[in-house]
């Protein structure tokens, strides 16, 4: 299920979307939003009510102009949902950023098993005691430790609360049949960052560096201190590595200059 949106209109400047990743909403994005606003135009994908990972890429397309290019940043389950923006309309991707995230389909068997176990104990939760004592219990083990009693952590259980338990629903049916991802790595031909927190027990580093090995154009970045939630636990390391991102040349310009070097390994050849 997927909800109806109005394009934001044309601008000058380079488009940046930004996609939040479960149970997160523009607050999750807010100090990039502001540190990146003089070199691109930041547009926040909404989730609403959509219940698989295609349908969010979809809607969070239909934010811009059709065949618009565009830069796009997923964090967590947004940078699955950028992976899917790319299966679906790679032409239109200039640069992918993927933040604390995810490309593997939920595993088969025991494993696959327990992670949907563990998902519905959470929604139980929710329902029964409210979307904020949820939010208590799942969400420390998204942040360090060091901020569990921190203004950041109450920032994150807002967030929480202003979602519904239909929601949450929702969003987990679409994590749970989450698509595979592996096969897109290679092909990815545009500048990719991958960034995540060194303490990121969610979505590990390791996981981070498999990407990195299968994608041609990636650059890995480790937050120092810094667990699931980078963009808010760590805003000034996030801002900065995406702005560099951002001055990158985009698809075409990388793929001039390998014709260039092409060229002349040829002709120094012949």
């Amino acid at each position: 299920m997927t909800e109806a949106v109005d394009p934001v209109q044309p601008s000058a400047r380079p488009a940046l979307l930004l996609i939040p990743g479960l149970l997160c909403d523009e607050a999750v994005w807010q100090a990039q939003v502001q540190a990146l606003a003089p070199v691109a135009d930041c547009i926040v994908a909404r989730h609403g009510m959509a219940d698989t990972i295609e349908g969010m890429a979809r809607q969070a397309l239909a934010l811009l102009p059709p065949g618009a290019p565009l830069s796009v940043a997923g964090h967590s389950m947004g940078g699955r949902c950028a992976l899917e923006i790319w299966r679906q309309a790679p032409e239109r991707v200039e640069r992918l950023a993927l933040l604390d995230t995810g490309y593997q389909a939920r595993p088969i068997g025991a494993t696959g098993e327990a992670e949907a176990a563990q998902r519905m104990a959470l929604l139980t939760l929710a329902r029964t005691e409210g979307m904020r004592a949820m939010g208590r219990q799942w969400a420390r083990g998204m942040v360090h430790p060091a901020r569990w009693e921190s203004p950041v952590f109450g920032q994150i259980l807002d967030m929480i609360e202003r979602f519904t338990p239909a929601q949450f629903e929702a969003q987990i049916q679409a994590l749970l049949h989450r698509p595979e991802a592996t096969d897109l790595l290679p092909g990815i031909t545009v500048p990719t960052l991958l960034l995540c927190g060194r303490e990121d027990g969610w979505s590990p580093l390791s996981r981070h560096e498999e990407m990195r090995r299968h994608i041609p154009w990636a650059r890995l970045v480790a937050v120092e201190d810094c667990g699931h939630m980078s963009t808010m636990e760590q805003p000034e390391a996030v801002n900065s590595a995406l702005e560099r991102w951002l001055h990158e040349p985009p698809r075409t310009q990388l793929l001039n200059r390998m014709g260039t070097r092409c060229s002349s390994r040829n002709a120094s050849r012949s």
